[in-house]
């Protein structure tokens, strides 16, 4: 594809802001942001990972992995800006999911420590965690809220933070995890996965195309699972002050 044709897709961000004109969404500036950053950072990351493939060197491939991780978790920060520390939490749930995947999928051979694996892997595990630990945040925050009378009671009985907020916990990791588990329940017969679809315009056979998609998915579905559960479980105890009393988020 040449940049000349590629221009012309921006018909679709016309079209876009057309209808939002239209309605009177007020979503124009917001379309053309995003419009203008999609375009400034993948040409941007595009001639790095060009350059990285080609250095072959194994320093370059884990700062990428570093930026990838390190980006996700600040994004997924705004979500919950009014949890102290929060950013904490969330960098440990991205790392423990970054290596029990990649341990994995190195470890029994699936993929070569080569940048062009790592990076694009990671990236697509990292992406899919991060979009989870948003959701999963989102929801502790307004569990908590909602639930501010609930937790008091049970501390007031002698309970401790972790019995208090433990069901609020529990719902949260489940908001984080079920958007991963139902698209996974779908895919094939809805969508066809961004991955399996470049391979099939690139020319690889669909059937080892539909094997190199399975593995993402199986490696997105743990790690959804092991962000949520991790971030879940660091974060509540920011809930509460020295004294085991229960700080809302505002």
């Amino acid at each position: 594809m040449t940049f000349l044709s590629l221009s012309f897709t921006l018909l679709f961000v016309v079209v876009a802001m057309v209808l939002s004109l239209w309605l009177k969404l007020g979503v124009e500036r917001d379309l053309v942001i995003a419009s203008v950053r999609a375009v400034i950072q993948l040409l941007l990351i595009g001639y790095i990972l060009k350059f990285v493939f080609a250095s072959h060197t194994v320093l370059f491939i884990l700062a990428m992995v570093a930026l990838i991780v390190g980006v996700a978790a600040w994004n997924a920060r705004s979500r919950a800006k009014t949890i102290p520390g929060v950013i904490w939490p969330i960098l440990a749930g991205l790392v423990a999911t970054e290596i029990a995947t990649q341990a994995v999928l190195l470890g029994i051979g699936v993929i070569p420590f080569q940048a062009r694996y790592i990076i694009t892997i990671s990236g697509m595990i990292v992406g899919n965690s991060m979009v989870a630990a948003g959701l999963l945040l989102n929801r502790l925050q307004r569990e908590v809220t909602n639930g501010e009378a609930e937790i008091t009671m049970v501390l007031a009985l002698g309970g401790t933070p972790k019995q208090a907020i433990y069901p609020h916990i529990k719902q949260a990791i489940r908001a984080g995890m079920i958007p991963t588990i139902d698209s996974t329940k779908t895919t094939g017969l809805v969508q066809l996965p961004g991955m399996m679809t470049g391979q099939i315009i690139a020319g690889a056979d669909p059937v080892q195309a539909v094997r190199y998609q399975l593995m993402i998915l199986f490696c997105i579905l743990a790690g959804s699972a092991i962000t949520s559960i991790v971030i879940g479980f660091l974060t509540y105890p920011r809930l509460f002050t020295s004294y085991q009393q229960l700080i809302v988020p505002k």
